[in-house]
């Protein structure tokens, strides 16, 4: 059974999964769906049609569900759809979604979001994230399988971070960060491969070799992306990795971040 504390206000038709801990002073609004194992903290608030998957943590002072900041919003029936096993850490705001997009906020399985972190509505969340402190995503925003997100960095509303990407703190991020890459900036720019990342998940040495001569064609050389694109498909191996990164350059709605000077680089 479920373990409630006498303070915790629980609304009309909430469903509390096997082992679920509700701490003191928390709100859970009518209708929120949270499974088994997932533990609350204390003066958590969670509302709207939010559903919350299992062996979840959600620490003091997080806000999941409420109505997003959007002047269009007009209080149609929206939400929030989070995966397993995530780390939600202090003072977190994850906002329900809007008719602009599908009507849902969605974060994955096995992320990891730090104190202050802002999910704003209809923002697409995959697995295995890092967010770490005060990092803001604004509207639309969709970031890919384990990217991560450094201390007060900021994603421009519609704009993407792709899987394996690394943005570093304080960057601002206006244009899509192809995956697999390292950026940085105000307005970030591109510095090579994550190569550490890409070696922790496994990544071979023949797969890093590629998208290493990927990048080379694709930021540093003087030719249009379309051109490099086409260079890439003609030149090098169809990997799906390759794959993945031509695909989401081909998608980008917002233009593809460029690579930092040499001099900038250096």
């Amino acid at each position: 059974m479920p373990e409630i504390h006498e303070t915790a206000i629980i609304g009309e038709g909430v469903e509390l999964g096997d082992g679920v801990t509700v701490g003191p002073y928390c709100v859970i609004g009518d209708g929120v769906r949270i499974g088994k194992g997932t533990t609350i903290a204390n003066n958590v608030v969670i509302e709207g049609d939010t559903e919350i998957g299992e062996d979840c943590r959600i620490f003091p002072f997080a806000t999941i569900g409420l109505p997003p900041q959007d002047v269009k919003y007009g209080g149609e029936p929206t939400g929030v759809k989070i995966g397993d096993r995530n780390i939600i850490r202090e003072f977190i705001t994850i906002h329900r979604g809007s008719v602009g997009g599908d009507g849902f906020t969605r974060i994955g399985d096995g992320n990891f979001l730090m104190a202050y972190v802002h999910i704003a509505h209809d923002c697409r969340i995959g697995d295995n994230v890092i967010m770490a402190n005060a990092a803001t995503l604004g509207g639309h925003v969709e970031v890919e399988d384990n990217a991560v997100l450094s201390g007060f960095a900021a994603v421009h509303q519609f704009a993407r971070v792709g899987a394996l990407a690394m943005v570093s703190g304080l960057s601002g991020v206006v244009q899509d960060i192809p995956p697999y890459t390292l950026a940085s900036g105000p307005r970030a720019r591109l510095y090579g491969l994550n190569l550490v990342g890409l070696k922790r998940q496994g990544f071979s040495s023949e797969t890093i070799s590629e998208l290493k001569k990927a990048y080379r064609i694709l930021f540093r050389d003087n030719t249009s992306m379309k051109e490099a694109v086409r260079k890439v498909q003609a030149e090098l191996p169809y990997t799906d990795e390759i794959a993945h990164l031509i695909e989401f350059i081909n998608k980008n709605r917002r233009g593809i971040a460029r690579a930092a000077r040499k001099a900038e680089a250096e």
